[in-house]
Parts: C-alpha cells; sequence; structure tokens
C-alpha cells in the first residue's frame, strides 16, 4: 500500500510540475463555462431596426414607440426613401427595416385595414423567424387595444419579406460559421502541432543550425498546410453548392482571396501557439479545445453577435473568425460587391501582420 501511495505521489508531482499543462487543464473549462453562461442567448436582443414611415401619422409613432421601447429592438435608423433599404443591408447596420402604407392612420380606421412590411434578413433564418414574430406579436397588442377602444374590427396585415433567404434554409447561416471554425482549428492545430513535433523531437534545433534562416524554416513548414487547407475550401465549396444547395452569388474570385487571408491568420496563430508550448498535447489542447468554444460562441456562428453582453462583444472583435463569418455571409450568402467587405478584409489582413510578426519574434527568441 505505501508503494502505491508513492507512486500515486509520483504522479501528482509529475503533473502539477508542468505549469502549462494545469494552466491549459483548468483554464479552458473554466474559460468555456464563463462564455457559455454569459454568451449563450436564445432570445432576441438589440436588433437594429431601420424605419421608413411616409404617413408619419399618429398609429405609425405610436407602433415605432412600442417597438423602440421594447428591449428586443432598437430605432436605428430611419430611412427617407425606399431605395436606401437594400444599401443599408448591404453595409451590415440592420436586421429589420419597418415600411408602413401610404396614409396608414387613416386607411387603419376608416377601412379597417393597414399593411405593414417587414424587410428582415434571412442569412440567420432562426433570428429571421424569431424578430418577424417579436414584429408581429407588437402589431397584434396595438390591434387588440384599437378594438377594445373603438369597438372597430381593426385589422394590421404585417408583409413579411426574407432578404436573402426566402426558403428560410439553416445551411445559409451554417455553411459560413462551420468554414470559419474548420479553418481555424485545423490550420491551427495543424501548424503547431508541426513545429512543435520538431521541438519535442530536437530536430528544430538541428534546423536552425543550418544556414537557412529561421523565417524561411517556419514558412517552409507553413506553406505545405496552406495548400492543403486551400484544397479543404474548394471541397467545401464544392459540397455547399452541390450537396447542400447554398448558392455563391457573390464574387467567387473575392471569396477566394477573403478566404485564403483567413487561413493565414489561423497558420499563423498556429504558429504563435507553438511559441507558447513544448509538447504535442498542449499544441492540441490550446488549438483544439481553447480555441473551438470561442470560435464557436463568438464569431456570430450559432448567436447573434448583438445578443451577447457588450463585454463579450468587445472580446468577440479579437476573435478572427468573426470577422470571417461576416465576410463570407456578405459575399457567399447575401452576394454583395467587395467594398463592403472591405472592413473585414482590412481586420484579417491586420491580424495576419500582427500575429505573424510577434510570433516570429517569439519564436527567435525561444529556439536561437
Amino acid at each position: 500500500m505505501k508503494q502505491f501511495l508513492s507512486f500515486v505521489k509520483k504522479e501528482f508531482y509529475h503533473i502539477f510540475r508542468d505549469i502549462r499543462t494545469m494552466l491549459i487543464i483548468i483554464g479552458i473549462p473554466v474559460l468555456q463555462i464563463m462564455i457559455i453562461g454569459f454568451a449563450i442567448r436564445t432570445e432576441l436582443k438589440n436588433v437594429k431596426v431601420a424605419v421608413y414611415d411616409p404617413s408619419h401619422d399618429i398609429s405609425t409613432e405610436r407602433i415605432i414607440n412600442r417597438i423602440g421601447a421594447s428591449e428586443y429592438f432598437d430605432i436605428d435608423w430611419v430611412l427617407k426613401s425606399p431605395e436606401e433599404a437594400e444599401e443599408v443591408f448591404k453595409k451590415g447596420k440592420i436586421g429589420l427595416i419597418i415600411v408602413f402604407g401610404n396614409n396608414f392612420h387613416e386607411k387603419l380606421y376608416h377601412t379597417g385595414d393597414a399593411t405593414v412590411q417587414l424587410i428582415v434578413d434571412g442569412t440567420d433564418p432562426n433570428q429571421g423567424s424569431m424578430v418577424s414574430a417579436y414584429v408581429g406579436s407588437i402589431l397584434a397588442d396595438y390591434q387588440q387595444e384599437l378594438m377594445q377602444e373603438q369597438q372597430i374590427p381593426f385589422q394590421i396585415i404585417p408583409e413579411i419579406r426574407m432578404l436573402y433567404n426566402p426558403e428560410l434554409r439553416s445551411a445559409y447561416n451554417f455553411v459560413p460559421g462551420l468554414m470559419g471554425m474548420i479553418f481555424m482549428l485545423i490550420c491551427a492545430m495543424m501548424t503547431s502541432i508541426a513545429i512543435v513535433r520538431e521541438k519535442e523531437t530536437g530536430t528544430m534545433e538541428v534546423l536552425l543550425a543550418s544556414p537557412v534562416k529561421p523565417i524561411y524554416i517556419v514558412v517552409a513548414k507553413m506553406v505545405p498546410y496552406f495548400l492543403i487547407s486551400w484544397f479543404i475550401f474548394i471541397i467545401i465549396l464544392l459540397m455547399s453548392v452541390f450537396i447542400l444547395k447554398v448558392p455563391i452569388t457573390g464574387s467567387l474570385i473575392w471569396l477566394n482571396v477573403f478566404s485564403l487571408v483567413f487561413i493565414v491568420v489561423a497558420l499563423s496563430l498556429g504558429l504563435m501557439i507553438s511559441t507558447l508550448v513544448n509538447k504535442q498535447i498542449e499544441a492540441v489542447l490550446a488549438s483544439g479545445l481553447g480555441l473551438m468554444m470561442p470560435v464557436m460562441i463568438l464569431s456570430g456562428f450559432l448567436f447573434p453577435i448583438e445578443s451577447i453582453p457588450v463585454v463579450l462583444q468587445w472580446i468577440s472583435s479579437v476573435i478572427p473568425a468573426r470577422w470571417y463569418v461576416a465576410g463570407v455571409r456578405k459575399l457567399m450568402i447575401e452576394g454583395i460587391s467587395m467594398q463592403y467587405v472591405l472592413k473585414e478584409l482590412c481586420v484579417l489582413i491586420g491580424m495576419a501582420a500582427f500575429i505573424l510578426t510577434v510570433s516570429l519574434k517569439k519564436f527567435k527568441i525561444r529556439l536561437c
């Protein structure tokens, strides 16, 4: 029994003496609980709304005030003409446009019938359905109040239009998110494990002792994974179009360029992870478990960014997958031109340059 306890003590010693592994093992579950507990929101919150109201009468004002007073919506834009609707959707500033008919109040009181159009961003079918249902509920409550006050059978008919995804197919939402998660996890994991394996076996020191500069060694190890990732990207696109029936409505060339920039970011992140750990198991934990949950929860893949707490929205800004998912939805699903994706592209290029620079400097310090 004494010998058994000695072995148990020895194992605990081996576990606790590796501080980095302990931080990963304990820190990742704590981080996941914090992210899941605060970030997952199934209800709507802070959906940005634009309004086109040619009537400017008492009924439209009351409806707009009720929608604005709801915790689910923010009246963020007042349109001067119907033509502005497409422009604000392209800029990604809103998720709902409310278009009132002409002489709304007069038609409601004289004919008991008035129309209002709800133009919803359908790239996320779940959120789109909830948005239309919530606004429909507000309109129904107002209609019921009028009927009780006037004893007249008022009827407000909402006409719902799901933009970009009229059939509300879930694949339109999941394909861009899956692309971001797959590239982030696979690229980072492949790169970090490949470099850490060289360090663990001692061959990295032999490579660094050669006349070749360290930067060339690192880039040479990243190039094969870059090409493999591009091949995976092509397979995903083919499966999305021919199996999942998700169309590529935008520029295929710009979609390729945008994705290749993101792949460089993910590979650079894997290089950074390799400079922080010395064992393959640590690289797997850091690049796999460490990145998976933030990418799934804070990238807009599963839950709208607007619905999570403000602090986590700030944190999500440093997650490359957030910008990639948003850009791919615009290019692939919405089919808008590249000028509306320049923000996401510039952010990813900046991230790639920063992460790669820091990683190369740390790589030289740790191994040279």
